[in-house]
C-alpha cells in the first residue's frame, strides 16, 4: 500500500463561491499510476469544505440560497463579538458540510457518478488562496 500526498492551492472569491476541483483530483491520481484505494481530499482551514454536488449553474445559486435560509451571514454569531471578524457563519457552514471527503478509485478512475462534481466551498466573507490537501491510499 502506497500513501502520496499532493497540496494545491485555490484562488477563491469567499462568500460560498464554489470551485469544481475534480480534475485537480484526477490529474494527481493520473501521477500517481496508483490502479486501486482511496482518494482523500480535505481542505486546510476552518471556513471551507470539500463535497461532491452536480456543479451546474442552478445548483450553484440554489445552495447558498439554501445556506443563507439555514445559517445566515447576519446573523447574532458569538464567534464575531469575540474576534470581530464577523465570520461566524462561515465556521459553521463549514463544520456541518464537512472538511473532507472520501472517493474510492479503481482502475485508476475516481468512481464518481456521471453528474457528480467534488468541489471546493469557500464560506469566508472575503476572498483566499485555499489550501487543499490531495492524498491518495492504494495500489
Amino acid at each position: 500500500m502506497k500513501i502520496l500526498t499532493e497540496e494545491i492551492v485555490i484562488a477563491t472569491k469567499g462568500n460560498c463561491d464554489i470551485v469544481d476541483i475534480t480534475d485537480y483530483a484526477r490529474n494527481v491520481l493520473t501521477k500517481s499510476k496508483l490502479s486501486e484505494g482511496s482518494c482523500n481530499v480535505f481542505s486546510i482551514g476552518s471556513t471551507a469544505s470539500v463535497t461532491t454536488i452536480e456543479y451546474e449553474p442552478g445548483l450553484l445559486k440554489d445552495f447558498p440560497k439554501i445556506l443563507d435560509k439555514l445559517i445566515p451571514v447576519y446573523s447574532k454569531y458569538h464567534h464575531n463579538d469575540a474576534w470581530g471578524d464577523n465570520n461566524g457563519h462561515s465556521h459553521i457552514r463549514s463544520a456541518i458540510i464537512g472538511t473532507s471527503l472520501s472517493v474510492p478509485f479503481t482502475k485508476g478512475q475516481l468512481i464518481l457518478g456521471t453528474w457528480q462534481q467534488i468541489v471546493l466551498i469557500d464560506f469566508d466573507n472575503r476572498s483566499r488562496n485555499r489550501r487543499v490537501a490531495i492524498q491518495l491510499n492504494g495500489q
